[in-house]
Protein backbone atom coordinates (compact mmCIF):
# COMPACT_ATOMS: atom_id res chain seq x y z
CA UNK A 1 0.00 0.00 0.00
CA UNK A 2 2.72 2.30 0.89
CA UNK A 3 4.77 1.61 -1.96
CA UNK A 4 1.37 2.10 -4.26
CA UNK A 5 1.22 5.87 -2.53
CA UNK A 6 4.55 6.52 -2.67
CA UNK A 7 5.08 5.41 -6.33
CA UNK A 8 5.51 7.81 -9.02
CA UNK A 9 3.72 6.10 -11.88
CA UNK A 10 0.40 6.68 -13.14
CA UNK A 11 -0.98 3.16 -12.56
CA UNK A 12 -4.27 4.15 -15.53
CA UNK A 13 -5.88 1.04 -15.67
CA UNK A 14 -5.45 0.44 -11.66
CA UNK A 15 -7.54 4.05 -11.99
CA UNK A 16 -9.72 2.93 -14.09
CA UNK A 17 -10.74 0.04 -12.68
CA UNK A 18 -11.07 1.75 -9.04
CA UNK A 19 -13.13 4.88 -9.96
CA UNK A 20 -15.78 2.06 -12.47
CA UNK A 21 -15.87 -0.61 -10.05
CA UNK A 22 -17.95 0.73 -6.87
CA UNK A 23 -20.78 2.44 -8.83
CA UNK A 24 -21.27 -0.60 -11.21
CA UNK A 25 -21.12 -3.06 -7.57
CA UNK A 26 -23.33 -0.65 -6.06
CA UNK A 27 -25.87 -0.45 -8.30
CA UNK A 28 -25.78 -4.34 -9.36
CA UNK A 29 -26.35 -5.55 -5.64
CA UNK A 30 -28.86 -3.26 -5.13
CA UNK A 31 -30.82 -4.46 -8.02
CA UNK A 32 -29.95 -7.97 -8.15
CA UNK A 33 -33.45 -8.93 -8.41
CA UNK A 34 -33.98 -7.01 -11.94
CA UNK A 35 -30.09 -7.98 -13.29
CA UNK A 36 -29.68 -11.40 -12.37
CA UNK A 37 -28.98 -12.84 -15.82
CA UNK A 38 -25.76 -13.34 -17.32
CA UNK A 39 -26.58 -10.87 -20.49
CA UNK A 40 -26.93 -7.78 -17.69
CA UNK A 41 -23.38 -9.19 -16.08
CA UNK A 42 -21.73 -8.99 -19.27
CA UNK A 43 -23.38 -5.85 -20.24
CA UNK A 44 -22.65 -4.11 -16.81
CA UNK A 45 -19.06 -5.16 -16.58
CA UNK A 46 -18.06 -4.52 -20.41
CA UNK A 47 -20.05 -0.88 -20.70
CA UNK A 48 -19.08 0.03 -17.29
CA UNK A 49 -15.85 -1.43 -16.13
CA UNK A 50 -14.31 -2.60 -18.94
CA UNK A 51 -14.69 0.36 -21.64
CA UNK A 52 -14.19 3.18 -18.68
CA UNK A 53 -10.89 1.44 -18.34
CA UNK A 54 -10.08 1.71 -21.78
CA UNK A 55 -10.51 5.39 -21.92
CA UNK A 56 -8.57 5.83 -18.66
CA UNK A 57 -5.30 4.15 -20.72
CA UNK A 58 -5.72 5.80 -24.07
CA UNK A 59 -6.44 9.29 -22.29
CA UNK A 60 -3.29 8.34 -20.69
CA UNK A 61 -1.19 7.70 -23.54
CA UNK A 62 -2.25 11.02 -25.87
CA UNK A 63 -1.60 13.11 -22.22
CA UNK A 64 2.25 11.56 -22.68
CA UNK A 65 2.50 13.12 -26.09
CA UNK A 66 4.73 16.51 -25.94
CA UNK A 67 1.75 18.75 -27.20
CA UNK A 68 -0.33 17.55 -23.87
CA UNK A 69 2.40 17.14 -21.36
CA UNK A 70 1.13 20.27 -19.46
CA UNK A 71 -1.72 18.86 -18.69
CA UNK A 72 -0.45 15.01 -17.76
CA UNK A 73 -0.57 15.42 -14.08
CA UNK A 74 -4.27 16.42 -14.40
CA UNK A 75 -5.77 13.86 -16.53
CA UNK A 76 -5.82 10.61 -14.01
CA UNK A 77 -7.39 12.70 -11.24
CA UNK A 78 -9.75 14.35 -13.81
CA UNK A 79 -11.18 10.89 -14.82
CA UNK A 80 -10.91 9.46 -10.95
CA UNK A 81 -13.29 11.80 -10.35
CA UNK A 82 -15.80 12.34 -13.23
CA UNK A 83 -15.87 8.74 -14.17
CA UNK A 84 -16.87 7.44 -10.63
CA UNK A 85 -19.64 10.07 -10.52
CA UNK A 86 -20.76 9.91 -14.27
CA UNK A 87 -21.03 6.24 -13.84
CA UNK A 88 -22.78 6.34 -10.46
CA UNK A 89 -25.10 9.29 -11.60
CA UNK A 90 -25.90 7.53 -15.25
CA UNK A 91 -27.25 4.31 -13.43
CA UNK A 92 -28.97 5.69 -10.42
CA UNK A 93 -31.00 8.29 -12.68
CA UNK A 94 -32.04 6.94 -16.15
CA UNK A 95 -31.94 8.40 -18.33
CA UNK A 96 -29.06 10.86 -16.81
CA UNK A 97 -29.42 14.54 -17.19
CA UNK A 98 -27.26 17.33 -18.56
CA UNK A 99 -26.67 18.66 -15.07
CA UNK A 100 -25.86 15.70 -13.63
CA UNK A 101 -22.95 15.45 -16.04
CA UNK A 102 -22.28 19.19 -15.50
CA UNK A 103 -22.04 18.79 -11.68
CA UNK A 104 -19.24 15.80 -12.19
CA UNK A 105 -17.29 16.96 -14.77
CA UNK A 106 -17.00 19.89 -12.34
CA UNK A 107 -16.34 17.82 -9.36
CA UNK A 108 -13.26 16.56 -11.35
CA UNK A 109 -11.82 20.14 -12.38
CA UNK A 110 -11.78 20.79 -8.90
CA UNK A 111 -10.55 17.42 -7.65
CA UNK A 112 -7.48 17.54 -10.68
CA UNK A 113 -6.53 21.19 -10.11
CA UNK A 114 -6.88 21.68 -6.42
CA UNK A 115 -6.18 17.67 -5.14
CA UNK A 116 -4.47 15.97 -7.87
CA UNK A 117 -1.42 14.94 -6.01
CA UNK A 118 -3.46 13.02 -3.82
CA UNK A 119 -5.36 10.74 -6.63
CA UNK A 120 -3.50 7.71 -5.27
CA UNK A 121 -5.15 8.38 -1.53
CA UNK A 122 -8.85 8.16 -3.78
CA UNK A 123 -7.63 5.06 -5.75
CA UNK A 124 -7.12 3.24 -2.34
CA UNK A 125 -10.86 4.47 -0.87
CA UNK A 126 -12.27 3.74 -4.59
CA UNK A 127 -10.81 0.12 -4.06
CA UNK A 128 -12.42 0.05 -0.16
CA UNK A 129 -15.59 1.28 -1.73
CA UNK A 130 -16.09 -1.64 -4.01
CA UNK A 131 -14.75 -4.23 -1.59
CA UNK A 132 -17.71 -3.33 0.91
CA UNK A 133 -20.42 -3.65 -2.58
CA UNK A 134 -18.72 -6.79 -4.10
CA UNK A 135 -19.38 -8.15 -0.29
CA UNK A 136 -23.14 -7.14 -0.26
CA UNK A 137 -23.47 -8.50 -3.41
CA UNK A 138 -22.00 -12.02 -2.62
CA UNK A 139 -24.81 -12.25 -0.09
CA UNK A 140 -27.22 -11.05 -2.93
CA UNK A 141 -25.40 -14.34 -4.57
CA UNK A 142 -25.35 -16.48 -1.64
CA UNK A 143 -28.83 -15.96 -0.84
CA UNK A 144 -30.04 -16.87 -4.47
CA UNK A 145 -27.60 -19.92 -4.21
CA UNK A 146 -28.87 -21.29 -1.29
CA UNK A 147 -32.82 -20.58 -2.03
CA UNK A 148 -35.08 -23.03 -1.28
CA UNK A 149 -37.61 -23.97 -3.56
CA UNK A 150 -40.04 -26.34 -1.59
CA UNK A 151 -42.42 -23.97 -1.08
CA UNK A 152 -43.47 -24.42 -4.90
CA UNK A 153 -44.06 -28.15 -4.19
CA UNK A 154 -47.55 -29.27 -4.93
CA UNK A 155 -49.25 -31.48 -2.27
CA UNK A 156 -50.80 -33.75 -4.84
CA UNK A 157 -50.50 -34.84 -8.70
CA UNK A 158 -51.70 -31.35 -9.86
CA UNK A 159 -49.44 -30.64 -12.48
CA UNK A 160 -50.01 -34.01 -14.34
CA UNK A 161 -53.91 -33.14 -14.70
CA UNK A 162 -55.45 -34.06 -18.28
CA UNK A 163 -58.67 -31.74 -18.89
CA UNK A 164 -61.83 -33.25 -20.36
CA UNK A 165 -62.96 -30.11 -21.16
CA UNK A 166 -60.65 -27.58 -23.15
CA UNK A 167 -62.21 -24.26 -23.34
CA UNK A 168 -60.63 -21.32 -24.67
CA UNK A 169 -59.08 -19.55 -21.41
CA UNK A 170 -58.86 -15.98 -21.33
CA UNK A 171 -57.09 -14.62 -17.94
CA UNK A 172 -57.90 -10.73 -17.76
CA UNK A 173 -55.94 -9.34 -15.03
CA UNK A 174 -56.53 -5.35 -14.44
CA UNK A 175 -54.47 -3.78 -12.24
CA UNK A 176 -55.70 -2.85 -8.58
CA UNK A 177 -59.16 -3.26 -9.60
CA UNK A 178 -60.78 -3.37 -6.21
CA UNK A 179 -64.19 -5.56 -5.16
CA UNK A 180 -67.67 -4.45 -6.77
CA UNK A 181 -68.65 -4.14 -3.66
CA UNK A 182 -65.95 -2.14 -2.25
CA UNK A 183 -66.64 0.19 -5.14
CA UNK A 184 -70.16 1.14 -4.00
CA UNK A 185 -68.45 2.24 -0.40
CA UNK A 186 -66.25 5.06 0.99
CA UNK A 187 -63.82 5.75 0.72
CA UNK A 188 -64.38 4.84 -3.17
CA UNK A 189 -68.65 6.08 -3.53
CA UNK A 190 -68.24 4.86 -7.29
CA UNK A 191 -71.25 4.06 -9.50
CA UNK A 192 -69.67 0.85 -11.67
CA UNK A 193 -73.89 -0.35 -12.40
CA UNK A 194 -72.94 0.18 -16.36
CA UNK A 195 -69.93 -2.14 -16.81
CA UNK A 196 -71.56 -4.81 -13.99
CA UNK A 197 -74.85 -4.96 -16.00
CA UNK A 198 -72.59 -5.60 -19.36
CA UNK A 199 -70.70 -8.35 -17.51
CA UNK A 200 -74.30 -9.28 -16.11
CA UNK A 201 -75.48 -9.49 -19.34
CA UNK A 202 -73.11 -11.95 -20.67
CA UNK A 203 -73.73 -14.53 -17.61
CA UNK A 204 -70.29 -13.72 -15.77
CA UNK A 205 -70.75 -14.31 -12.07
CA UNK A 206 -68.91 -12.23 -9.42
CA UNK A 207 -67.38 -13.48 -6.35
CA UNK A 208 -67.95 -10.60 -3.84
CA UNK A 209 -65.81 -12.27 -0.76
CA UNK A 210 -62.92 -12.48 -3.03
CA UNK A 211 -59.84 -11.25 -1.17
CA UNK A 212 -55.87 -10.85 -2.75
CA UNK A 213 -53.37 -13.14 -0.81
CA UNK A 214 -50.54 -10.22 -1.28
CA UNK A 215 -50.49 -6.68 -2.29
CA UNK A 216 -47.79 -6.52 -4.79
CA UNK A 217 -48.20 -7.56 -8.11
CA UNK A 218 -45.22 -10.08 -8.56
CA UNK A 219 -45.93 -11.55 -4.94
CA UNK A 220 -49.99 -11.77 -5.93
CA UNK A 221 -48.79 -13.21 -9.29
CA UNK A 222 -46.47 -15.42 -7.81
CA UNK A 223 -49.21 -17.36 -5.89
CA UNK A 224 -51.82 -17.43 -8.34
CA UNK A 225 -49.39 -19.08 -11.01
CA UNK A 226 -47.58 -21.22 -8.00
CA UNK A 227 -50.73 -21.83 -6.65
CA UNK A 228 -49.06 -22.18 -3.10
CA UNK A 229 -48.29 -19.21 -0.78
CA UNK A 230 -44.69 -17.69 -0.42
CA UNK A 231 -45.10 -15.48 2.30
CA UNK A 232 -43.20 -12.52 0.00
CA UNK A 233 -39.99 -14.69 1.20
CA UNK A 234 -40.25 -12.91 4.73
CA UNK A 235 -37.95 -10.33 2.58
CA UNK A 236 -39.07 -6.84 3.27
CA UNK A 237 -36.68 -5.47 1.33
CA UNK A 238 -38.27 -7.28 -1.77
CA UNK A 239 -41.45 -7.27 -1.30
CA UNK A 240 -42.35 -9.75 -3.50
CA UNK A 241 -40.80 -13.00 -3.92
CA UNK A 242 -37.37 -14.74 -5.20
CA UNK A 243 -37.31 -14.83 -8.78
CA UNK A 244 -40.71 -13.09 -9.20
CA UNK A 245 -40.47 -12.39 -13.25
CA UNK A 246 -39.38 -16.45 -13.73
CA UNK A 247 -41.69 -17.46 -12.00
CA UNK A 248 -44.57 -15.69 -13.74
CA UNK A 249 -43.22 -15.54 -17.32
CA UNK A 250 -41.24 -18.71 -17.63
CA UNK A 251 -42.38 -21.33 -15.71
CA UNK A 252 -44.86 -22.37 -13.53
CA UNK A 253 -46.86 -25.40 -12.69
CA UNK A 254 -50.30 -23.11 -14.07
CA UNK A 255 -48.85 -22.01 -17.27
CA UNK A 256 -47.19 -25.94 -17.69
CA UNK A 257 -50.30 -27.25 -17.10
CA UNK A 258 -51.90 -25.45 -20.14
CA UNK A 259 -49.19 -26.26 -22.58
CA UNK A 260 -49.13 -30.24 -21.38
CA UNK A 261 -53.38 -29.91 -22.71
CA UNK A 262 -52.11 -29.17 -25.42
CA UNK A 263 -52.68 -25.20 -25.38
CA UNK A 264 -50.88 -22.01 -27.24
CA UNK A 265 -50.37 -19.58 -24.71
CA UNK A 266 -50.43 -15.63 -24.88
CA UNK A 267 -48.82 -13.07 -22.54
CA UNK A 268 -50.39 -9.27 -23.67
CA UNK A 269 -48.90 -7.10 -21.26
CA UNK A 270 -48.95 -3.13 -20.97
CA UNK A 271 -46.21 -2.97 -19.10
CA UNK A 272 -42.73 -5.08 -19.42
CA UNK A 273 -42.13 -4.78 -15.42
CA UNK A 274 -42.15 -8.88 -15.73
CA UNK A 275 -39.75 -8.62 -18.24
CA UNK A 276 -37.31 -6.15 -17.39
CA UNK A 277 -34.28 -8.73 -16.45
CA UNK A 278 -34.88 -10.72 -20.00
CA UNK A 279 -36.56 -13.81 -18.52
CA UNK A 280 -37.08 -16.88 -20.65
CA UNK A 281 -40.20 -16.52 -22.70
CA UNK A 282 -42.73 -19.58 -21.63
CA UNK A 283 -45.65 -18.35 -23.44
CA UNK A 284 -45.41 -19.27 -27.44
CA UNK A 285 -46.68 -15.54 -27.91
CA UNK A 286 -46.54 -12.30 -26.41
CA UNK A 287 -47.05 -8.11 -27.67
CA UNK A 288 -43.64 -7.15 -25.82
CA UNK A 289 -40.71 -7.79 -28.15
CA UNK A 290 -37.61 -8.12 -26.01
CA UNK A 291 -35.13 -5.91 -28.41
CA UNK A 292 -36.98 -2.68 -26.89
CA UNK A 293 -36.13 -3.48 -23.52
CA UNK A 294 -33.10 -1.14 -22.62
CA UNK A 295 -30.42 -3.05 -20.06
CA UNK A 296 -30.96 0.37 -17.65
CA UNK A 297 -34.69 1.52 -16.81
CA UNK A 298 -36.13 3.33 -14.28
CA UNK A 299 -40.18 2.26 -12.97
CA UNK A 300 -41.86 0.07 -15.19
CA UNK A 301 -40.53 1.19 -18.23
CA UNK A 302 -42.78 2.32 -21.28
CA UNK A 303 -46.29 1.72 -21.60
CA UNK A 304 -47.20 -0.51 -24.54
CA UNK A 305 -50.70 -1.00 -26.22
CA UNK A 306 -53.01 -3.85 -25.37
CA UNK A 307 -56.18 -4.22 -26.82
CA UNK A 308 -55.07 -3.74 -30.31
CA UNK A 309 -52.52 -6.78 -29.87
CA UNK A 310 -54.77 -8.74 -27.94
CA UNK A 311 -57.39 -8.81 -30.84
CA UNK A 312 -54.22 -9.64 -33.32
CA UNK A 313 -53.62 -12.42 -31.63
CA UNK A 314 -57.55 -13.63 -31.21
CA UNK A 315 -57.74 -13.31 -34.72
CA UNK A 316 -55.53 -16.47 -35.04
CA UNK A 317 -58.48 -18.83 -34.88
CA UNK A 318 -59.70 -20.80 -32.46
CA UNK A 319 -59.02 -24.15 -33.71
CA UNK A 320 -56.30 -24.95 -30.84
CA UNK A 321 -57.23 -24.63 -27.14
CA UNK A 322 -55.71 -20.62 -26.43
CA UNK A 323 -54.61 -19.77 -22.89
CA UNK A 324 -54.23 -15.61 -22.34
CA UNK A 325 -52.62 -14.45 -19.65
CA UNK A 326 -53.60 -10.26 -20.63
CA UNK A 327 -52.33 -7.52 -17.92
CA UNK A 328 -52.66 -3.68 -17.75
CA UNK A 329 -51.96 -1.27 -15.33
CA UNK A 330 -55.24 0.02 -15.26
CA UNK A 331 -57.10 1.24 -12.91
CA UNK A 332 -53.47 0.96 -10.77
CA UNK A 333 -53.56 1.84 -7.40
CA UNK A 334 -53.24 5.75 -5.91
CA UNK A 335 -49.07 6.78 -5.95
CA UNK A 336 -46.50 4.63 -4.61
CA UNK A 337 -44.59 7.30 -2.73
CA UNK A 338 -45.77 10.46 -0.45
CA UNK A 339 -44.22 13.41 -2.89
CA UNK A 340 -45.72 12.02 -5.58
CA UNK A 341 -49.23 11.81 -3.74
CA UNK A 342 -51.78 14.20 -4.59
CA UNK A 343 -53.54 13.69 -1.61
CA UNK A 344 -56.37 11.00 -0.37
CA UNK A 345 -59.06 12.87 -3.03
CA UNK A 346 -56.78 13.77 -5.56
CA UNK A 347 -55.31 9.78 -5.51
CA UNK A 348 -58.80 9.22 -5.49
CA UNK A 349 -60.43 10.77 -8.28
CA UNK A 350 -57.53 9.94 -10.75
CA UNK A 351 -57.77 6.34 -10.18
CA UNK A 352 -61.49 6.47 -10.54
CA UNK A 353 -60.79 8.04 -13.97
CA UNK A 354 -58.21 5.29 -14.61
CA UNK A 355 -61.13 2.75 -13.58
CA UNK A 356 -63.00 3.95 -16.51
CA UNK A 357 -60.42 3.41 -19.18
CA UNK A 358 -60.02 -0.08 -17.48
CA UNK A 359 -64.00 -0.62 -18.18
CA UNK A 360 -63.82 0.31 -21.54
CA UNK A 361 -60.67 -2.05 -21.84
CA UNK A 362 -62.33 -4.62 -20.87
CA UNK A 363 -65.57 -4.32 -22.46
CA UNK A 364 -63.61 -4.05 -25.70
CA UNK A 365 -61.86 -6.93 -25.09
CA UNK A 366 -64.87 -9.35 -23.91
CA UNK A 367 -66.86 -8.46 -26.53
CA UNK A 368 -64.27 -9.57 -29.39
CA UNK A 369 -64.43 -12.62 -27.49
CA UNK A 370 -67.84 -13.74 -27.20
CA UNK A 371 -68.29 -12.80 -31.00
CA UNK A 372 -65.46 -14.80 -32.14
CA UNK A 373 -65.52 -17.67 -29.05
CA UNK A 374 -69.17 -17.96 -27.52
CA UNK A 375 -67.93 -21.07 -25.59
CA UNK A 376 -64.58 -19.18 -23.96
CA UNK A 377 -64.34 -19.53 -20.13
CA UNK A 378 -63.46 -15.81 -19.07
CA UNK A 379 -61.61 -14.99 -15.96
CA UNK A 380 -61.43 -11.19 -14.27
CA UNK A 381 -59.11 -11.06 -11.42
CA UNK A 382 -57.37 -8.46 -9.96
CA UNK A 383 -53.67 -8.75 -8.12
CA UNK A 384 -54.87 -6.70 -5.50
CA UNK A 385 -57.23 -3.27 -4.13
CA UNK A 386 -56.42 0.21 -5.65
CA UNK A 387 -55.53 1.68 -1.91
CA UNK A 388 -58.14 4.28 -2.18
CA UNK A 389 -58.42 6.33 0.93
CA UNK A 390 -54.67 6.04 1.34
CA UNK A 391 -52.56 8.92 0.21
CA UNK A 392 -49.71 6.79 -1.20
CA UNK A 393 -49.13 2.66 -1.28
CA UNK A 394 -46.56 2.52 1.50
CA UNK A 395 -48.11 4.66 4.00
CA UNK A 396 -49.55 0.27 4.65
CA UNK A 397 -46.31 -0.19 5.77
CA UNK A 398 -47.45 1.01 8.82
CA UNK A 399 -50.40 -0.74 10.12
CA UNK A 400 -53.61 -0.05 8.65
CA UNK A 401 -57.09 -0.38 11.43
CA UNK A 402 -59.68 0.81 9.76
CA UNK A 403 -61.64 -2.06 7.93
CA UNK A 404 -62.69 0.30 4.88
CA UNK A 405 -58.61 0.52 4.25
CA UNK A 406 -57.98 -3.14 4.71
CA UNK A 407 -60.67 -3.41 2.22
CA UNK A 408 -59.08 -0.95 -0.34
CA UNK A 409 -56.15 -2.61 -0.01
CA UNK A 410 -57.10 -6.63 0.01
CA UNK A 411 -60.59 -6.50 -1.68
CA UNK A 412 -60.04 -7.92 -5.39
CA UNK A 413 -62.14 -8.36 -8.39
CA UNK A 414 -63.48 -11.75 -9.15
CA UNK A 415 -65.30 -12.41 -11.82
CA UNK A 416 -65.88 -15.31 -14.37
CA UNK A 417 -67.64 -16.75 -17.11
CA UNK A 418 -68.26 -20.12 -17.12
CA UNK A 419 -68.62 -21.56 -20.68
CA UNK A 420 -72.28 -23.24 -20.71
CA UNK A 421 -72.98 -21.32 -17.46
CA UNK A 422 -71.46 -24.89 -16.04
CA UNK A 423 -69.92 -23.52 -12.91
CA UNK A 424 -68.79 -26.27 -10.29
CA UNK A 425 -70.44 -26.97 -6.69
CA UNK A 426 -66.93 -26.26 -5.19
CA UNK A 427 -66.86 -22.56 -6.74
CA UNK A 428 -67.59 -21.53 -3.51
CA UNK A 429 -63.97 -22.32 -2.20
CA UNK A 430 -62.77 -19.29 -4.78
CA UNK A 431 -61.67 -17.03 -1.75
CA UNK A 432 -58.38 -15.42 -3.01
CA UNK A 433 -55.72 -15.99 -5.94
CA UNK A 434 -53.71 -18.80 -4.57
CA UNK A 435 -56.48 -21.21 -5.42
CA UNK A 436 -58.37 -19.99 -8.24
CA UNK A 437 -56.29 -22.14 -11.09
CA UNK A 438 -56.09 -25.29 -9.01
CA UNK A 439 -60.73 -25.08 -8.22
CA UNK A 440 -60.51 -24.22 -12.15
CA UNK A 441 -58.25 -27.33 -13.03
CA UNK A 442 -60.39 -29.49 -11.06
CA UNK A 443 -63.12 -28.35 -13.08
CA UNK A 444 -61.58 -28.73 -16.54
CA UNK A 445 -60.76 -32.35 -15.84
CA UNK A 446 -63.64 -33.23 -14.08
CA UNK A 447 -61.69 -34.58 -10.95
CA UNK A 448 -62.84 -33.10 -7.92
CA UNK A 449 -60.43 -34.14 -5.90
CA UNK A 450 -57.90 -31.35 -6.89
CA UNK A 451 -59.88 -29.27 -5.02
CA UNK A 452 -59.60 -30.57 -1.80
CA UNK A 453 -55.89 -29.86 -1.65
CA UNK A 454 -56.29 -25.74 -1.73
CA UNK A 455 -53.94 -23.23 0.23
CA UNK A 456 -55.92 -21.20 3.45
CA UNK A 457 -57.24 -18.02 2.16
CA UNK A 458 -55.10 -15.36 3.82
CA UNK A 459 -53.97 -11.84 3.11
CA UNK A 460 -50.80 -10.91 4.48
CA UNK A 461 -49.33 -7.21 4.51
CA UNK A 462 -45.43 -6.44 4.86
CA UNK A 463 -45.04 -3.91 7.76
CA UNK A 464 -41.96 -1.90 8.47
CA UNK A 465 -42.69 1.32 10.58
CA UNK A 466 -44.29 1.33 14.06
CA UNK A 467 -44.43 -2.14 14.82
CA UNK A 468 -41.79 -5.26 14.82
CA UNK A 469 -40.72 -5.16 11.02
CA UNK A 470 -42.62 -8.64 9.55
CA UNK A 471 -45.13 -10.36 7.37
CA UNK A 472 -48.63 -9.58 8.90
CA UNK A 473 -52.07 -11.71 8.38
CA UNK A 474 -55.14 -9.48 7.78
CA UNK A 475 -57.54 -12.04 6.62
CA UNK A 476 -57.71 -15.85 7.86
CA UNK A 477 -58.89 -18.81 6.08
CA UNK A 478 -62.60 -17.85 7.40
CA UNK A 479 -62.77 -14.55 6.34
CA UNK A 480 -62.35 -13.03 9.53
CA UNK A 481 -60.19 -9.64 9.78
CA UNK A 482 -56.77 -10.38 12.39
CA UNK A 483 -53.71 -8.58 13.30
CA UNK A 484 -50.75 -11.69 13.70
CA UNK A 485 -47.28 -11.38 12.79
CA UNK A 486 -46.12 -14.75 10.91
CA UNK A 487 -43.31 -15.91 11.98
CA UNK A 488 -40.84 -17.35 9.27
CA UNK A 489 -40.24 -21.32 9.12
CA UNK A 490 -37.27 -22.11 11.05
Amino acid sequence: MKRFLNSEKDYPLVAGLAASLYPTLYYYSNNFSMLDTWVHFVYLMGMFVCVPVAIFYVLHKISQLAVFSIYKKYVIPFLSVFVFFFILKTLLYVPIERKLIAYSIAAGALFAYFLHKHVKKLIVLQFLMAIVAFFVLTKELYNRLTYDNSWKEQPDDIEQVVFQKKPNVYFFEPDGYVGFQQLKEPPYSFDNSGFEGFLSENSFKTYPDFRTNYITTQASNGATFTMKHHYYDFNLELEEVEKASEIIITDNPVLNIFKNNGYETYFVSSSRYFMLNRPELGYHHTNIDYDNIKYLHKGMGEREPVVEPFLNFLNDGIDKPKFFFVQFLFPWHVSSLEHLSGGVEEEREKYLDRLDEANTMLTTMISAVLEKDPDALILIMADHGGYVGLRYTRECYAPVEEPALINSILKSNLTIRWPGNEIPTFDDKMDSPVNVFRILFSHLSGNDAYAENIQPDESFIIHKKEVEPGVYQYYNDAGELMFKKVEPPK
